[in-house]
């Protein structure tokens, strides 16, 4: 994923946090926030220590990432998103990652499609 579609600053991290709407599930917590300036969304990662060591907490951030790219067609434009890992990530599949994040990105309504037309691609 391109430097441009990534939540890099503090100051952004911030601003997201005090301003934006949580959704979650069991595994992820997504906060979104209308960006105005950008053109495309833009994805903040958070994934704890006490998730596991560096190596499962990259192998995470790869998998939320690689799922975004994936979806990207289908993900609502005018919006950056923060994904917080939660504990039971740490034991998930790619798969699962990504059937999890459809379910939250569902329920927060900035889906395109439905996640069935989504997994049948």
């Amino acid at each position: 994923m391109r430097k441009t579609f990534r939540v890099k600053k503090n100051k952004d991290f911030q601003e997201i946090f005090k301003n934006g709407h949580s959704i979650a599930n069991r595994q992820f917590i997504i906060y979104k926030y209308q960006n105005g300036s950008v053109g495309h969304f833009r994805l903040g990662l958070s994934v704890s220590k006490k998730i596991g060591n560096a190596v499962v907490r990259n192998r995470i951030k790869r998998y939320i990432r690689q799922s975004f790219l994936e979806l990207k067609n289908e993900i609502h434009p005018a919006y950056d998103y923060i994904v917080i890992a939660r504990k039971p990530a740490s034991e998930m599949s790619f798969k699962e990652v990504k059937n999890s994040l459809i379910h939250v990105l569902k329920i927060a309504k900035v889906l395109k499609k439905t996640s069935k037309e989504i997994k049948n691609q």
